[in-house]
């Protein structure tokens, strides 16, 4: 490796948003990556940063949503990620969605054309000893999950889910609409209605539907952010028209509200595949394509992916990281992304952002970047470092937010209140940032 080399280990999200930042300051990077001799049960594409589960990034509401902050706080932060959503997105109303294939294309594309970073295809089997991100992700090959487990005494880990895709020419577009929740896009989303019966059909086969994985892992293994759709129906026959099936603020062209929704999203740019929104699921294959042609709109549907669900390892970081996410102990070494406890792909990038400008600081002698909880990025630095005795993954919310100084009583004024705060401390945080990394 070369001298003075930074080594981030995995080109997942927050290994490449981790490599990009400190090769823009000026610093060596070698980014090791297994990809393509090795793949994990999850990953296919050859390129670098490839989203698995969905291809949406959640919200990009700014003042009325946690993730859209955080969006704005890592676009300030010059954020690789984040450019490669925005230059690839799809239609997806409030929602940041993207082409998948042309995202990961994008940041692939854009680390290889810097010069200070040397690309190795390997599988890491041990933890580097200094001067390291390690950012391999929930599916952590087993090598290096064995000594990380060894050597932290940490066996902690969660269930995750993907949606199947299916081909849009075997949709039955006569028996859908489009349109936008609330009216918040521009006809981005196709809403597949369900009357009553249709819907209580759906919901019956959804429960009674053969799973890969046995049920004992249902109650405490699976992150809520991705429960199956199937564990949500056998919650109650109503769940999920209170949840991913709501039909509140959709109506069709007659103005008719239907009784329950399954909305579907643009899977690329050309509108060949559409991702079925909030069903993930871990029905065997064939009871898949059973179940969700059920919904009249998929009688025929082709699937171009089936649901998966996988098992993520993360580690328990408040018993092992400081709160600009590197090792007690080995203030050099580093860990970023969804294995240190934080959930969803934003989130994820954002950490690596985080201990990326950490480490270069640290070089510079300077103090890492602050987990301020005042803004998202700080917050869940600070949630993934503090004591905890039942510590388990978060997303971007506005619950780990430290309050604000007065109480607002006004939701709508209150995030608005939280984004303005977070935004004018970020900018400051960046433009000290770079000036330090600059030798300013």
């Amino acid at each position: 490796m070369e001298k003075g080399a930074v080594q981030v280990i995995g080109a997942g999200l927050a290994g490449c948003e981790a490599a990009y930042c400190l090769a823009r300051h000026g610093i060596p990077v070698e980014l090791v990556e297994m990809k393509p001799k090795k793949f994990t049960p999850a990953h296919s594409d050859q390129n670098f940063c490839e989203l698995v589960c969905s291809n949406s990034l959640k919200s990009n509401d700014v003042y009325g949503n946690a993730c859209g902050l955080l969006k704005e706080e890592m676009r300030i932060l010059g954020s690789l990620v984040i450019e490669a959503a925005d230059a690839t997105r799809v239609p997806a109303g409030g929602a940041l969605a993207v082409d998948r294939y042309a995202f990961a294309e994008y940041v692939t594309e854009k680390l290889r054309g810097l010069d200070n970073i040397r690309f190795v295809t390997r599988e890491q089997t041990e933890l580097p000893a200094r001067d390291a991100i390690v950012a391999t992700g929930p599916l952590t090959s087993e090598a290096l999950a064995g000594e990380l487990t060894e050597k932290f005494g940490s066996d902690l880990f969660f269930y995750d889910a993907a949606a199947p895709i299916v081909s849009a020419a075997s949709i039955d577009l006569s028996r859908t609409f489009t349109a936008d929740r609330y009216g918040k896009g521009d006809g981005d989303y196709l809403n597949c209605p369900m009357d009553k019966e249709e819907y209580e059909a759906f919901v019956g086969a959804l429960v009674s539907a053969e799973r890969v994985i046995a049920r004992d892992f249902e109650k405490r293994d699976v992150f809520e952010g991705c429960m199956p759709v199937e564990i949500m129906a056998a919650r109650g026959k109503d769940t999920l028209r209170f949840g991913m099936l709501k039909p509140v603020g959709l109506y069709d062209e007659n103005g008719k509200r239907p009784y329950a929704v399954l909305q579907l999203r643009k899977e690329n740019r050309e509108g060949t595949a559409y991702n079925l929104v909030g069903c993930q699921t871990n029905l065997k294959f064939p009871e898949q394509k059973r179940v969700f042609s059920l919904i009249p709109a998929l009688k025929n549907a082709e699937f171009l992916r089936y649901g998966v669900m996988h098992r993520n390892t993360f580690l328990n970081s408040p018993n092992i990281l400081q709160e600009d996410y590197s090792l007690k102990g080995a203030d050099t070494v580093f860990f970023a992304g969804q294995m240190t406890g934080v959930e969803g792909y934003v989130e994820s990038a954002a950490s690596g952002l985080a201990a990326a400008y950490s480490l270069a600081m640290k070089r510079k002698g300077e103090a890492p970047f602050p987990a301020d909880r005042r803004t998202v990025i700080g917050a869940l630095a600070a949630h993934v470092s503090s004591p905890n005795a039942d510590f388990q993954p978060m997303n971007a919310n506005y619950g780990v937010l430290q309050p604000l100084e007065k109480e607002v009583r006004d939701k709508a004024l209150k995030k608005r209140m939280f984004a303005e705060r977070s935004l004018q401390i970020v900018r400051e945080m960046a433009k000290r940032a770079e000036s330090v990394l600059a030798g300013k």
